[in-house]
C-alpha cells in the first residue's frame, strides 16, 4: 500500500489543479541513480499502463508501476513547510540507507 497523508494530499490537490485536467493521476516511481542506488519520482498522468497498482488518497488515484511497487510498499508521503521551503518527505520501510535530501535511497539486496 501507498499512503499519502493530509498534507502531501492537500498539496497533490493544489499541485493537481494546476494541471486543469481533472483525470489527472499521481504517479509515483523509482529512478535509478543518485547520490544512492534510487530516487522518488513524483508526477501527473492520465495513462494507466499493464501492470500498474492504483490506490485511492481521498480524492487522488496514486499509480505506482509493477516493477517500482517492491520499493515502494508501505511508503507514506507527507509534505511540509519549514524555513528551507517546503517539499515532499517520504517515509518508506523498505528504506535501509538515505542521503540527507531524503530524496536518494537504496533498500536491502534481495540477492
Amino acid at each position: 500500500m501507498v499512503q499519502l497523508s493530509a498534507a502531501a494530499t492537500g498539496e497533490v490537490l493544489r499541485l493537481k489543479a494546476k494541471t486543469h485536467n481533472a483525470d489527472s493521476k499521481l504517479r509515483i516511481s523509482v529512478l535509478s541513480g543518485n547520490c544512492l542506488n534510487f530516487s522518488y519520482s513524483l508526477t501527473f498522468d492520465v495513462d494507466v499502463q499493464p501492470g500498474d497498482k492504483l490506490y485511492q488518497n481521498a480524492n487522488i488515484v496514486i499509480i505506482v508501476s509493477f516493477k517500482a511497487l517492491p520499493y515502494l510498499n508501505g511508503l507514506v508521503v507527507d509534505y511540509s513547510e519549514d524555513l528551507m521551503g517546503g517539499g515532499f518527505r517520504f517515509h518508506n520501510p523498505n528504506v535501509v540507507q538515505s542521503c540527507s535530501c531524503g530524496n536518494s535511497f537504496s533498500v536491502q539486496s534481495t540477492h
